[in-house]
């Protein structure tokens, strides 16, 4: 009887205090406490599923941002160590990282993400390269993505490609000429020539412009692009730099925008010039007759036209219709982050492990041999990249020991099955590709490099998503064919002319799994003229 009496004095209450207010205030009131309601059901619902994958225990609020405030190297250990303790039955583990994570490891969990038009955006984590990127093809979504894919997919058409050897060639005998300097080491760090080479290679084919970073490793541009990508690692992996309002009281946002106020400056420059010289070449050709267009072409361009990414892009722009030059820039800027650091892990990758394995290395020579006899001067041609079928396989091993991208992050739009479990909208799925590619059910010998693991019988029957080092479905990497031809290009030059010889063992190493896994310490190396 008193709690009646309790609840009616509670009511008239109420009443009086609702009285007290508009009908529009009761009407606002009345719609946040809905909203408020919504969400925490609706929370309440993620919460209740995504806790149900297995995955560590997470404090109230925080979850388990503690654990990932940690340094690179140990963080990487961390998230590979949870999919080896949470994820090793399902091949799905989860975690709270400012909200809820999934970690994907088998074939069988990443492709229902990886293969659906559905989950094409990319996750947060990827905001922090916009500064520098904007929403180019690896940061932009929905409609501006698809638009950017059709323009840009016949850029790396084979044929165009064959335009680009040359630039491999050329910088590739640069590094030769370099390692010279080591001959008498006993040991090196590889890793540092090569990522100087490949900046070389992406910066003249994706620019038309020679930037000479094996010769001027000290440029402003140079350190630009390494200083950058620094930051945007701090940014991914420490909880308070993610706040752009904290972030901005911090020494990094001035070194940070200074970073972008010379990429940009260089890039905006570049396609300026290129721009000019791209309507000066078309004035000389309307000005003339069609006997002397090769001429005026190879006077405009130089010696021989040589087409950059940046000439493809412009001449798609339709004059500013179709692309402006702030989306060019976008464009070359991705190109140019995207092509260097992963190109560059996967060649320093293949020569340490080909170094570690003299048996394996030599197989390679002996195939090198085949192709170019005893001539260690000749560069390759299309032909020849296309031949060294063990090289790639070497390569291919390489990088499904180490690939060049560790991780990958989709957001999750809609609610998805996998495995048996259901993921709900607003989730971020990480796909561990380190760990996807040991998986023990796929490759036998999971931490053993075997380059024979990718010979066209050892591929027969395998999972189409057990091996992903360019990502696969409809998002996959637009310019692998530019890698892995770049890559041989590099590689068969270095092994033409040197024996390497690992001096680290694998099991020393510390890995770095940020945008690009590389080792914490670097690669030692030693190498002696070939006879």
């Amino acid at each position: 009887m008193s709690s009646i009496i309790t609840q009616s004095k509670l009511l008239s209450q109420s009443m009086k205090i609702a009285g007290s207010f508009s009908p529009i205030t009761i009407i606002i009131l009345t719609t946040i406490i809905g909203l408020i309601f919504i969400r925490n059901r609706r929370r309440s619902r993620v919460v209740k599923l995504i806790e149900k994958i297995p995955g560590p225990l997470s404090l109230p609020l925080i979850g388990n941002t503690l654990e990932s405030n940690v340094d690179h190297d140990e963080l990487f250990m961390r998230m590979t160590g949870m999919a080896k303790l949470w994820g090793y039955r399902y091949g799905i583990n989860r975690a709270w990282l400012g909200g809820p994570y999934v970690f994907l490891s088998d074939p069988e969990t990443v492709e229902p993400i990886l293969n659906s038009a559905k989950y094409i955006d990319k996750s947060q984590d990827y905001d922090f390269l916009q500064p520098w990127l904007g929403t180019g093809l690896l940061t932009s979504w929905g409609r501006k993505w698809h638009s950017r894919r059709k323009i840009l997919t016949p850029a790396f058409h084979f044929k165009i490609l064959d335009d680009f050897i040359d630039v491999f060639n050329e910088q590739s005998a640069v590094l030769a000429k370099k390692l010279e300097a080591e001959i008498n080491s006993d040991s090196f760090n590889v890793f540092p020539y090569v990522t100087l080479c490949t900046l070389d290679i992406v910066c003249e084919t994706a620019m038309g412009r020679r930037i000479h970073a094996q010769s001027n490793s000290d440029s402003e541009y140079v350190k630009a692009v390494y200083g950058i990508g620094s930051i945007i690692q701090n940014r991914q992996s420490k909880i308070w730099l993610q706040f752009d309002s904290l972030f901005r009281l911090t020494n990094y946002y001035k070194q940070h925008q200074n970073y972008i106020n010379i990429l940009h400056g260089f890039s905006n420059k570049v396609i300026r010039e290129r721009k000019e010289e791209v309507q000066k070449m078309k004035a000389m050709t309307n000005n003339n007759n069609n006997n002397n267009n090769n001429n005026n072409e190879e006077e405009a361009f130089g010696k021989k036209k040589r087409l950059a990414f940046l000439d493809l892009l412009i001449e798609a722009s339709k004059d500013g219709t179709a692309l402006s030059n702030e989306d060019i820039r976008e464009e070359v800027d991705t190109f140019m982050f995207e092509g260097h650091d992963t190109t560059s892990a996967a060649i320093s990758w293949t020569l340490f492990l080909l170094g570690s394995h003299p048996e394996y290395q030599e197989r390679v020579v002996q195939e090198l041999e085949e192709i170019f006899g005893d001539d260690k001067e000749t560069p390759a041609t299309m032909k020849n990249l296309n031949d060294m079928k063990y090289l790639e396989c070497c390569i291919k091993d390489a990088l499904r020991l180490y690939p060049s991208v560790p991780m990958m992050g989709r957001s999750i739009t809609q609610d998805v099955k996998i495995a048996d479990y259901t993921v709900p909208a607003g989730t971020t799925a990480i796909v561990m590709t380190y760990m996807l590619h040991r998986h023990p059910k796929v490759f036998r010998k999971p931490e053993q490099f075997n380059p024979d693991n990718f010979l066209p019988e050892n591929c027969v029957g395998r999972h189409p998503f057990a091996y992903i080092p360019f990502s696969a479905g409809p998002r996959n990497c637009i310019g692998q064919k530019f890698a892995i031809l770049e890559e041989k290009a590099v590689l068969s030059t270095v092994l033409r002319k040197y024996k390497v010889e690992a001096v680290d063992r694998r099991e020393d190493l510390t890995l770095l799994g940020e945008l690009i896994l590389r080792p914490k310490d670097g690669l030692r190396v030693k190498i002696t003229p070939r006879k």
